[in-house]
């Protein structure tokens, strides 16, 4: 039987309370299948931590983490706590000490889930997987702060594109395209950004000459935020940097459903360190302890991990469960209408897996 050592980060806020629904789902997986199981290790890291401890992990917390399959994360953030050290004190730093360098973020509406989009008619017309760059770009933290606090103050904020970076992620997303049948775009900011998305441009037309069975396209990123909207039909597999990832992902889950079923995985897809899953809502610190949260992504980013490990056939059997209960309407969280608690939308999705 193969076993599968996950360490779980709960985190703060909402987080703690989405993560218990996901390792309830693993935990009824592992039981129904008979074929694997996992074992957890928890750890207590993020804004709370840092409030005790003055850090947001552990100095050799990378080292914890290495003997895992992959990491569980609920969220990080605080009220309390500036993001940008609660993002690169855990996040970041687990990102890039890891070199989870793929970012796989679904935009898919399932059924039964809410759309905002009036001109949307089939549910295939929100159906892709946007693919991140995760690893630099935009994140790699280069820069200075000169002058500070003096009349003549200046901050420099560097994007770092590198050729190994850029390739391997345009490459990994045409892989993707090629093995699933479906067409690549490519989202960038060429037209005023002269070095690094120029760069990314090329790169990108290098890579596609490999790849002529792949359907290839361009959009500039306020073009793609626009056709997000207005025709997100045209979009399968999406490729782009950090920070335009970043962005777009969260417009994807507004038409998607909300972030309420926004999940991500940061992958290292060598395996040579562990993965990471995690739904990308955030702390949510005004529902905290109100026992009100939706688990759905949470859960969702547990069926990116089951096909990560291979286990493919649970990963779609929590989404058709997802689906499930999204149809049937019956027991919801406050965000789709309902009034169950998260652990009765947990419940419920357990119960629909069992009848899948």
């Amino acid at each position: 039987m193969k076993q599968y050592k996950i360490a779980v980060i709960p985190g703060d806020g909402i987080g703690t309370e989405v993560v218990a629904e996901g390792v309830k789902i693993l935990e009824q997986a592992a039981e129904l299948s008979g074929t694997f199981r996992f074992s957890f290790e928890y750890f207590p890291w993020g804004c709370e931590y840092y409030c005790k401890t003055g850090k947001v992990m552990d100095d050799d917390g990378l080292d914890k983490l290495k003997k895992f399959d992959a990491i569980y994360l609920g969220a990080v953030g605080a009220p309390n706590v500036p993001d940008n050290i609660s993002l690169r004190g855990l996040l970041i730093k687990i990102r890039q000490g890891f070199d989870q360098y793929v970012n796989l973020r679904p935009v898919k509406l399932l059924n039964g889930a809410p759309c905002p989009l009036k001109n949307i008619k089939r549910r295939e017309d929100i159906n892709m997987t946007v693919i991140r760059e995760n690893s630099e770009g935009e994140y790699a933290g280069a820069g200075d702060w000169l002058y500070k606090g003096k009349p003549q103050e200046v901050v420099l904020q560097t994007s770092v594109f590198s050729r190994r970076g850029t390739e391997r992620i345009i490459r990994y997303a045409y892989e993707s395209a090629r093995k699933e049948h479906k067409s690549i775009t490519s989202i960038s900011k060429g037209n005023a950004l002269n070095y690094s998305m120029v760069f990314w441009d090329e790169i990108f037309r290098e890579v596609g000459r490999e790849y002529p069975d792949v359907k290839q396209y361009t959009y500039l990123v306020d073009a793609a935020a626009m056709f997000f909207v207005k025709d997100p039909a045209r979009f399968q597999i999406v490729v782009t940097s950090n920070l335009f990832g970043d962005i777009l992902t969260d417009l994807g889950a507004a038409i998607a459903g909300g972030m309420g079923l926004a999940a991500g995985a940061n992958i290292n897809p060598e395996k040579l360190y562990p993965s990471m899953f995690e739904p990308i809502h955030g702390s949510a610190p005004d529902i905290a302890g109100k026992k009100i949260a939706n688990p759905m992504a949470a859960i969702w980013s547990v069926s990116q991990m089951l096909d990560f490990f291979g286990e493919k056939d649970w990963g779609t059997r929590i989404l058709m469960a997802l689906e499930k209960v999204l149809m049937e309407r019956k027991v919801l969280s406050a965000d789709f209408g309902g009034t169950a608690s998260t652990e009765m939308v947990g419940t419920e999705i357990r119960k629909q897996l069992a009848s899948i």
